[in-house]
């Protein structure tokens, strides 16, 4: 029996849920970032549940026009195929080349009868840009197996990446970051390291927690204020008296230099 393609609901495009984690990037509430992109806020904790809670990188845009056809493009293309106009005229139509159009009529066609459909080519468009990369610590039994044990000893993901250049001094492919490690615990698919294992982290958590909440941003000072709260006088420089402080660190936290500005007449003082 042979397997047909079923036309049903369209797939949400991968450029909403790039949107989506936009928007948890800029410090908003799942069921917010959710509401903004369209969806609903189930479809919106089920990609956060997938994640693990972790971020998917950020990628760049290119410059001037996208690599790829958006659903717009791929509208376009629908209806005028639909109006029997040719390759070259879509392509001259919508600024792309003639074979990019060729390319995308036969991709994006899974029936002859039915035809090019623009939701049908984005669907296998998104799907084809999926890149299952391998992790790490999937590709690499023995660091896979040393991070395992580290973890059932309670040793957290910076512990272990840091010990294993005391363990392995010589040996460049034992290494791994703590991000990885949190990666391969959280992130659904990854399938490097044992699912039962986030139990052995100091929080416990089945998820990552921001740290951050909605529309706040935190100094990384405990106790400072911000320079916006300083009083006018300050701001003027016409009192002398007000002296205004930094602090420059070297590499690793090596090296720390502090300065004092007195701000009427610029006096700096090195400490």
């Amino acid at each position: 029996m042979t397997r047909g393609f079923v036309l049903g609901r369209p797939a949400i495009s991968v450029e909403v849920q790039r949107l989506f984690w936009e928007r948890i990037r800029g410090g908003q509430i799942i069921d917010t970032a959710a509401a903004t992109v369209g969806v609903s806020k189930t479809v919106g904790w089920r990609w956060f549940r997938e994640a693990g809670g972790v971020m998917p990188p950020q990628r760049c845009e290119p410059v001037g026009r996208p690599a790829r056809l958006s659903f717009a493009d791929r509208e376009e293309i629908a209806c005028r195929r639909a109006a029997s106009e040719g390759v070259r005229a879509i392509a001259r139509a919508i600024g792309r080349s003639p074979s990019t159009i060729s390319r995308e009529l036969a991709r994006g066609t899974r029936r002859p009868k039915t035809g090019y459909r623009a939701t049908v080519a984005q669907a296998l468009a998104d799907k084809r840009a999926r890149r299952p990369k391998i992790a790490l610590l999937r590709r690499d039994t023995r660091l896979c197996a040393y991070v395992e044990r580290q973890l059932v000893l309670k040793h957290s993901p910076e512990q272990i990446s840091r010990r294993l250049l005391i363990d392995f001094p010589d040996d460049p492919e034992m290494r791994v970051s703590h991000e990885t490690i949190y990666q391969s615990l959280y992130v659904q698919g990854r399938g490097a390291l044992k699912r039962e294992l986030v139990q052995c982290l100091r929080t416990g958590r089945a998820l990552r927690k921001p740290h951050r909440k909605a529309d706040e941003r935190r100094s990384r000072h405990a106790g400072a204020v911000s320079i916006s709260e300083r009083p006018a006088e300050v701001e003027d420089r016409a009192v002398p008296g007000h002296w205004e402080g930094d602090l420059i660190t070297g590499a690793g936290n090596g090296s720390a230099i502090g300065t004092l500005v007195e701000r009427a007449t610029g006096f700096v003082m090195l400490l």
